[in-house]
Order: structure tokens, then C-alpha cells, then sequence
């Protein structure tokens, strides 16, 4: 095993030990806390059951039985699509958003600023790792929404190319499960 390795393995155990700490602060489970902390990134195009299931690599059932709890808990709800019939965005409440108020995301941005580091050669690095290893494993990328190959800039602001629904500002700098990586040709 080479030190890089290494090292990611240590890390991925660390940050699992810190979500497993954390949901049992608030009497969850570590997937509880991992989908409060997926849709407090999600943009409309995640923050859907399905997106979930596809983003973890877990069953629909598992999904349902995990939104269940969240809700019956008040840490989210279900909003039907306005567009969409039987279509419904999963939304953090203010208890949801406190629970992660004090998570392991904020260890790690911590422990990066104490120990600058070039980011954006880090985040490179680590896109393109997280790309190959989705790639062997057959999934869905995911990914920010103004970093995909349909993210459009217009006069009236940006808007998706897929879709060609226009795009709130605070969407673009969300996870979304339809991203594609930005080809070689639109560099």
C-alpha cells in the first residue's frame, strides 16, 4: 500500500468515526447524518429521494426508511414539485441544519486552514481520484453545478443546458446529480 493510500484510508476511517460520533449525539444513525449533510449541498436536481439513493449507492427502501425518521424527527420535509406531480424535494428544516452545526466538515475545513495548503491543486488532485474511482464503480458522478459541461452563462443569468431551466445563483454552487464533466474541448 503506497502512503497515499495510506493516508486516504486513515482519513475515510477518521471522518466515518466523526459521523458515527456525531449521529449518536443526536440518536441517528451515520447514514442520517450523511444525507442531512448531502441535501444541505443538493441543489433541485438532488434533493430528491432517488438522488440519494444514487449518490450513496443504497436501495430505494433504504432511502425511504431513512427520510422517515429525518422527517418524523422534524430535521426535514417533503415539498411536492410544482412541475412535477408525484415529484418531491427534501428540505433541511432549521433543527436539520443545527444538527450539523458542529460536523466533521468543519474538523477538516479547520484543520486545512491551520495547515494552508495549494487548495486548488488539492481539490484537482482529489476530483479527478473521486472521478476514476466512480468510473470503476459504476456511478453517477455528481458533481457542482456551475463546474458541469451544461452550466450556461447568459445576459439574464445562468441557466442549465440539459434542462433549459434557468438557474438561482445559489443553485450553481450546489451538488447535482445530472453534472457532467466539462470536456477536453471546452477548456
Amino acid at each position: 500500500m503506497s502512503q497515499i493510500s495510506l493516508l486516504l484510508e486513515r482519513l475515510g476511517a477518521l471522518i466515518q468515526q466523526s459521523v458515527r460520533d456525531a449521529a449518536a449525539r443526536q440518536g441517528l444513525l451515520p447514514i442520517h447524518i450523511q444525507v442531512l449533510h448531502y441535501l444541505m449541498r443538493a441543489n433541485r436536481y438532488s434533493d430528491l429521494p432517488i438522488a440519494i439513493a444514487e449518490y450513496f449507492g443504497i436501495t430505494r427502501g433504504t432511502v425511504s426508511q431513512t427520510l422517515a425518521v429525518l422527517e418524523r424527527k422534524g430535521l426535514l420535509t417533503k415539498e411536492p414539485d410544482a412541475q412535477h406531480g408525484k415529484r418531491v424535494h427534501l428540505k433541511l428544516t432549521s433543527a436539520g441544519e443545527s444538527v450539523l452545526s458542529e460536523s466533521w466538515v468543519e474538523h477538516v475545513e479547520q484543520a486545512l486552514f491551520e495547515r494552508p495548503v495549494d487548495a486548488d491543486a488539492l481539490e484537482s488532485t482529489l476530483r479527478n481520484l473521486l472521478s476514476a474511482m466512480q468510473r470503476v464503480n459504476g456511478q453517477r458522478a455528481f458533481g457542482i453545478c456551475r463546474q458541469c459541461d451544461h452550466f450556461l452563462t447568459e445576459e439574464s443569468g445562468a441557466r442549465c443546458g440539459l434542462t433549459h431551466e434557468p438557474l438561482a445563483t445559489e443553485q450553481t454552487i450546489r451538488i447535482c446529480r445530472e453534472w457532467t464533466a466539462i470536456t477536453a474541448e471546452c477548456i
